[in-house]
């Protein structure tokens, strides 16, 4: 009875399993929807997807006795409603949630490696399940459980893996790799230019949504080049213009010509942005050039690969199994065994040559995108004066915000404490004639009064200026930190000079403010980098803890972003739900190179 159990079960599971080519259809078709521009059926796609695992996950535990369980990560948070009634994503500002959350549960969904696993085994699994029900009524239940060993193996959790080293080959086929994925996406940005060129000409007023809709693409090439290369290439664009301010009369002026709402200002203006943008037609001819040169990168190590590969098959199998004489040109013609050893060497050669050359090339081609996708000096300088535009406020605030907390805490503490202390000594001067030990017990007292009046005044200034980053400098401050903390922590860089004070105490105690919410949110361990490069001053700090960070959910970030404002510095955060939390501090700064002090560079951990 068990054994006609285990065949019933084997050919139900083959049914079921047939359905997830259906789902793998649907998922290519809304993947080529989203290539075109319709991007509100992949992620969809993908949830409902994961629905039918789920079924084969219950059935495969409950049939196959193995428990298997969900393997994917947490689901993003819900965004959270501002006090002005906004919800903030990043640099941008929502009235609705709809849209945060639709491109979070995107994100998620596809950045989980789960997802990426659970289609293979979508395309895998009713090839193997077809086959099921035969192996089971040779195995019997053995085969059934062992079945469901191999599902759980396949959509089950798996813990995080240790980065694997690659080896020669491994490395050079994915610079393979990378040369063919850049050409691609490449030519898939000239597709959409095209189509952007022929609107901006023939219908203006539909411009700036295609633009805008089209630079997300450039984007995407921009961000792939910088992980499959390590060219890092930043976006050119001018920033947006503002909103339009009215007139005395509440009217809004667009030349000569008055209008009562701001909503054609605001198009006006947004398309004069659009058009006067150079960064707009250096993306349209780039988007012509880098296909080529891409293309004509590509050619040497495809015609080497290819030929040294096509070269191997001709003289190993089709030359034994269907044509006993191979005639090309410009080799000899082969039609032994001996002849073919003989030239296998030279196909190998032209294998290798051509996937030793793929690193560079992909670097070059990586290169000249940056070129025309790239930031020029005009673009820098105009986004820094907007920044710096856009933080000035701020700054403002802040100096202001620190100018009362020490104004209150010079007047609630250490002010209170000298009037109290100079209460004292007036009693101190009437007794000291009449009842001397009561004069000296005052005196004691206020010996004590003045040792904490100094601690807490040395507590205020520690929070104006740390002494320590006057002594020992930003690196050595930063190390003290870490080993005040309650986290076990690892402090590496190396600094060739001092920081310039103001941008030291920024840095300080931005570091600071991350350490303690590492800490407040159950990290266990962080590590900190301290570098400085091209006059760029970098610090990375990374923390084990749960993850789901936003600066728009708490005070603290947002107040690390004010500060590095003023410096016209930028904080980068990294924090998917299950960590790792990854912020990073830029600040562009100069160094005092001092020729007797010596390089620092320090690594340290504490537990």
């Amino acid at each position: 009875m068990t054994y006609l159990r285990a065949i019933g079960r084997a050919f139900a599971l083959a049914a079921f399993a047939l359905l997830s080519w259906v789902d793998v259809l649907i998922q290519l078709l809304t993947f080529a929807l989203l290539c075109v521009g319709l991007v509100f059926f992949f992620g969809p796609t993908l949830l409902w997807a994961r629905g039918r695992s789920a079924r084969m996950r219950v059935l495969a535990g409950r049939w196959c006795g193995v428990e298997i369980e969900a393997p994917y990560r947490p689901e993003p948070p819900e965004p959270v409603r501002e006090r002005d009634g906004w919800y903030r994503d990043g640099n941008q500002l929502y009235k609705r949630a709809f849209w945060i959350s639709w491109q979070h549960r995107l994100t998620w969904a596809m950045e989980d490696p789960a997802t990426s696993r659970e289609f293979g085994w979508q395309l895998v699994n009713p090839l193997c399940t077809l086959l099921l029900p035969v192996a089971v009524l040779l195995g019997g239940p053995v085969v059934l459980r062992g079945y469901g060993r191999w599902t759980r193996w396949w959509v089950g959790p798996r813990p995080p893996a240790e980065p694997a080293r690659k080896n020669w080959l491994h490395r050079h086929l994915e610079a393979l790799g990378h040369q063919l994925g850049l050409f691609a996406v490449s030519v898939v940005q000239l597709v959409f230019a095209s189509f952007q060129l022929v609107v901006m000409i023939f219908f203006m007023p539909l411009a700036t949504p295609v633009v805008l809709a089209n630079r997300t693409i450039t984007d995407t090439l921009r961000r792939e080049i910088g992980n499959w290369t390590g060219v890092q290439i930043a976006r050119p664009y001018l920033p947006p213009p503002g909103l339009p301010v009215p007139r005395a009369d509440g009217l809004y002026q667009v030349g000569r010509q008055l209008y009562e709402e701001p909503f054609w200002p605001v198009q006006h203006a947004r398309t004069r942005w659009v058009y006067r943008d150079r960064a707009t037609w250096r993306d349209l001819l780039g988007s012509l050039l880098v296909p080529l040169v891409s293309f004509v990168m590509i050619l040497p190590t495809m015609a080497l690969v290819s030929r040294g590969l096509l070269g191997l098959g001709a003289l190993w199998i089709w030359r034994p199994f269907v044509s006993p004489r191979i005639d090309w040109s410009p080799f000899p013609a082969v039609s032994t065994h001996l002849g073919a050893l003989a030239q296998t060497p030279v196909m190998l050669a032209m294998v290798f040559a051509g996937l030793a050359a793929a690193p560079w090339l992909a670097r070059q081609q990586a290169r000249f995108a940056r070129v025309w996708f790239g930031p020029t000096e005009a673009t820098r300088l105009a986004q820094r004066v907007e920044r710096l535009k856009q933080t000035r406020s701020d700054v403002t605030v802040t100096q202001a915000a620190e100018l009362r907390r020490i104004e209150r805490d010079l007047h609630d503490g250490i002010q209170s404490r000298l009037v109290a202390m100079g209460m004292k000594l007036g009693a101190v001067e009437a007794l000291v004639d009449t009842d001397p030990a009561a004069a000296k017990r005052l005196a004691a007292e206020l010996r004590t009064a003045s040792s904490e009046a100094l601690t807490e005044l040395r507590v205020l200034i520690r929070g104006i200026h740390p002494p320590v980053l006057s002594e020992r400098g930003l690196l050595d401050a930063v190390r003290a930190l870490a080993m005040d903390s309650p986290l076990k922590s690892e402090v590496t860089g190396s600094l060739p000079g001092r920081v310039e004070e103001p941008v030291e105490a920024c840095v300080y105690f931005a570091v600071s403010e991350l350490l303690g919410n590492a800490a407040k949110h159950g990290a266990k361990r962080v590590s900190i980098e301290v570098e400085f490069a091209d006059g760029l001053l970098t610090v990375v700090v990374t923390d084990e803890g749960p993850g789901g960070a936003n600066p728009a959910r708490g005070s603290g970030l947002r107040g690390i972003e004010r500060r590095l404002g003023a410096f016209d510095g930028r904080l980068t955060l990294t924090s998917p739900i299950g960590g790792p939390t990854k912020a990073t501090l830029e600040i562009p700064c100069q160094l005092d190179l001092e020729p007797s002090s010596p390089r620092t560079s320090t690594s340290s951990e504490t537990a």
